[in-house]
């Protein structure tokens, strides 16, 4: 399935028409999808390169190395995750992966600097760091510019979001799928689940595997463009909207039997606005036909609610 594919630089670049086509494109994509490719979204090809070929070296580390990078307290929001440690919410089962999680860099003095861990300096890759922070930057431009897009769908003023997400408690997560060594007990290497944030922007994963359900209950793969990033709505604009923009179901399933012995390599950008935005259901949204789906609570309560339903927080 080719999902729907949206050019962002008529919104970042147009005319006010071709701007009001993209909202409208965008929108309509996901009430019904919930998935998007985005063409022209900012950021660089060497940016993308340089950060696989990071996140790369990384996972290619002893396992030693990358554990001494496993903070405790952190519940995995910073630092290294070791395989196995997460699951899908409702599912017992652990994801096959392991993973890397870099966060907000506070640059103007903003006081909620003290909310927020420090990032994990990783020793052994000098240029690791500096290149997940320049990727979060970029990662953010874009992500900025579609939730002005969703703002404007949404009846509200473009701007909306832009207050609520600067110095927001955004993840850019560099996910590893080992080889396969054995007759696995599942066909998934991550289970089924919707993602909790805004939006998620993943660029380029290096196979084949990501699947969505569609309204049909069926699964199909996602295929997208190299020069394409894939952007999903997450539950906490699902709430927001009061169900008007979808969080759609989608899992990772195991390569065939021929490319057990491969990685996979994946690295979503979880757009989170501040822990203080109010997610309660927009009154646009809600009607006779639709009444309030959800109770009112922050980001920032409703993040540590599902990071304990998915076994990363105690």
């Amino acid at each position: 399935m080719n999902i729907p594919s949206v050019d962002l630089s008529q919104f970042t670049q147009g005319t006010p028409e071709s701007k009001k086509a993209f909202v409208e494109q965008l929108g309509k994509a996901y009430e019904e999808v919930g998935f998007v490719a985005v063409k022209n979204h900012g950021i660089p090809d060497e940016l993308i390169q340089s950060l696989y070929q990071n996140v790369q070296q990384f996972f290619s580390l002893p396992l030693q190395k990358k554990t001494g990078y496993e903070i405790p307290g952190l519940a995995g929001q910073r630092g290294y995750t070791s395989f196995g440690r997460e699951h899908a919410k409702g599912s017992e089962a652990p994801d096959l992966k392991e993973f890397f999680q870099y966060g907000q860099t506070v640059e103007d003095g903003d006081v909620i600097k003290e909310e927020y861990p420090d990032n994990v300096v990783v020793d052994e890759i000098p240029a690791f760091n500096p290149v997940f922070l320049n990727a979060y930057r970029a990662f953010e431009k874009s992500g900025k510019a579609l939730l002005q897009a969703i703002a404007l769908y949404l009846d509200l003023d473009e701007d909306f979001f832009d207050d609520k997400i600067h110095n927001g408690n955004s993840i850019l997560r560099a996910i590893h799928y080992p080889p396969i060594l054995r007759e696995p007990a599942s066909a998934i290497r991550a289970e089924q689940h919707e993602d909790i944030n805004l939006i998620t922007l993943l660029v380029g994963a290096s196979a084949d595997g990501l699947q969505i359900l569609t309204k049909q209950n069926q699964w199909v793969p996602v295929t997208s463009l190299p020069d394409q990033i894939v952007v999903n709505v997450g539950d906490m604009l699902q709430r927001l909207t009061n169900n008007k923009l979808r969080s759609t179901t989608h899992r990772v399933v195991n390569p065939p039997k021929e490319l057990w012995h491969t990685s996979r390599f994946s690295i979503p950008f979880f757009l989170h606005p501040k822990g203080e935005m109010s997610l309660a259901c927009l009154e646009s949204c809600i009607d006779s036909a639709h009444p309030k789906a959800y109770p009112d609570a922050t980001a920032g309560e409703y993040l540590d609610e599902r990071l304990r339903e998915i076994g990363l927080k105690k």
